[in-house]
């Protein structure tokens, strides 16, 4: 097939490729990828076009084609994400996953949490009480599922991308909390982040006196006065804005800088820098709001 002048597409070409991008068949999965790889950047310029413009299902794959490409800016994507100001946790986490790991599929991640929140659905007799969902949904994530603190390896950096916390089981209190909640959300649960100082527990602000479930510890219930035993450990005085729910932004930026933390304790510059960087643009848009 050859192309038309200008390394173009000719239209009966681009609509072939286009009406193969949801053919199941890996061999023509296969032989797609082939042909946009041999086309260049006639071939970049119709996947860049689909991903962004096509239907959900000739994106989807539009955009997995560009991964394995290696043509999908991944860390641009997230960087646009940190300037729109614009924050959704699922969205946030799973873009900080792909800075690193563009191979990865968000659909596969959502297929996980919707499969967890499947099962907490089912175990949930209405009308339930907020701490009664909270200790269903901690059976499910904790005891069925076997996710838990990784106190053996707690500065490793996988333990802050999401896919990783699946796929191990094990996580940081913010990566976990940060599953804990995708799911609760997915169940009408209402919850919220919490970022204390040196922990990072999950909310509920629904139910008169406010507790928290500290996710590191398998779902452990916690008021607040044990909170602040908690914040006694690390020589803080109480403040009232620890205990309060923190912006998505917040908790995303977080996640930035725990990365920064544990890439320079690993000897990864170059990883630390690049994160330091989104830091960095984090605090230039707070700063441009105020």
């Amino acid at each position: 097939m050859k192309e038309a002048p200008g390394n173009a597409l000719k239209p009966a070409h681009a609509q072939a490729l286009v009406a193969l991008l949801d053919d199941p068949a890996p061999t023509v999965q296969a032989a797609l990828l082939e042909e946009f790889a041999r086309l260049g950047e006639a071939g970049a310029v119709l996947l860049r076009q689909l991903a962004e413009e096509g239907a959900p299902a000739q994106s989807e794959a539009a955009r997995r084609h560009r991964r394995r490409l290696g043509a999908e800016d991944t860390q641009g994507a997230f960087l646009r994400f940190i300037r729109s100001t614009s924050y959704e946790l699922e969205t946030g986490s799973i873009l900080l996953d792909r800075t690193l790991y563009p191979h990865v599929e968000p659909s596969q991640i959502c297929t996980v949490l919707d499969e967890i929140a499947r099962r907490v659905k089912q175990l949930l007799i209405k009308p339930a009480t907020p701490a009664e969902q909270c200790r269903v949904l901690n059976r499910v994530l904790f005891h069925e599922y076997g996710f838990r603190g990784d106190q053996e390896d707690f500065y490793h950096p996988h333990n802050c991308f999401m896919h990783k916390v699946i796929e191990r089981r094990r996580g940081l209190p913010i990566s976990l909390a940060i599953i804990y909640l995708l799911v609760a959300y997915r169940c009408g649960i209402e919850l919220e982040p919490v970022g204390l100082p040196g922990r990072f527990v999950v909310g509920c602000f629904t139910a008169g006196e406010p507790f928290y479930i500290d996710v590191f510890e398998g779902g452990a219930f916690r008021s607040r006065a044990d909170l602040e035993v908690l914040l006694d450990n690390f020589e803080l005085p109480p403040d009232d804005s620890y205990f309060l729910p923190l912006s998505v932004g917040d908790v995303i930026l977080r996640c930035c800088r725990n990365l920064v933390n544990q890439f320079t304790r690993a000897h990864q510059a170059e990883k630390a820098k690049l994160f330091a960087h989104f830091v960095h643009e984090f605090e230039s848009v707070y700063q441009g709001q105020n």
